[in-house]
């Protein structure tokens, strides 16, 4: 995701749902940059975390190999900081507005909204069936990697937003 498509991915997840986020759980499914790392330089989650926090959304965060210490220092560090570890010493930001879990079921159990930032092959895998039911209702999916499949979870009961991909019917509505 570009610097563009990582603002428009926030503002697509405010105003789907029902344009604001204050005070929703969201949770984010990868922090990574990549499947398979634990690399976080340049990971589009940095950025879409920091947009759906300055609306007031508490993000639970679930990546198979990003700690939580990473993940504080990569929101608590301006942007491109990272390339210069010497200036280290950024102090630790979000500690109330995030959450970092260790379990992926954790992460969605009460949520309003799943970002789905990293594409891991695990979260293709997930009981999406047992996901929806432990979800605030209307449940949402935003797929920010296009791993997932969208008519399996609009059969289930989700409302689906795929970067690129046609709007979710619900969605289509709010914008005709």
């Amino acid at each position: 995701m570009n610097d563009y498509q990582k603002h428009r991915f926030v503002e697509r997840v405010i105003s789907s749902m029902f344009n604001t986020i204050s005070k929703k759980r969201i949770a984010i499914y990868g922090f990574a940059f990549k499947k398979d790392t634990g690399d976080t330089r340049e990971t589009p989650a940095i950025d879409v975390c920091r947009g759906l926090m300055a609306d007031g959304a508490h993000c639970v965060i679930y990546d198979p190999q990003v700690g939580a210490d990473q993940v504080h220092r990569d929101l608590a560090t301006p942007k491109f900081e990272w390339d210069h570890p010497a200036r280290a010493g950024s102090t630790v930001i979000g500690r109330d507005e995030i959450s970092i879990v260790s379990d992926p079921y954790e992460a969605a159990h009460g949520a309003h909204g799943i970002c789905l930032l990293t594409e891991w092959d695990m979260f293709a895998t997930l009981d999406y069936q047992k996901i929806f039911e432990n979800m605030v209702k209307p449940a949402f999916i935003f797929d920010g990697r296009n791993t997932l499949n969208h008519a399996a979870l609009r059969e289930i009961g989700f409302i689906v937003y795929a970067l690129g991909k046609p709007l979710d019917p619900f969605l289509q509505c709010a914008y005709n």
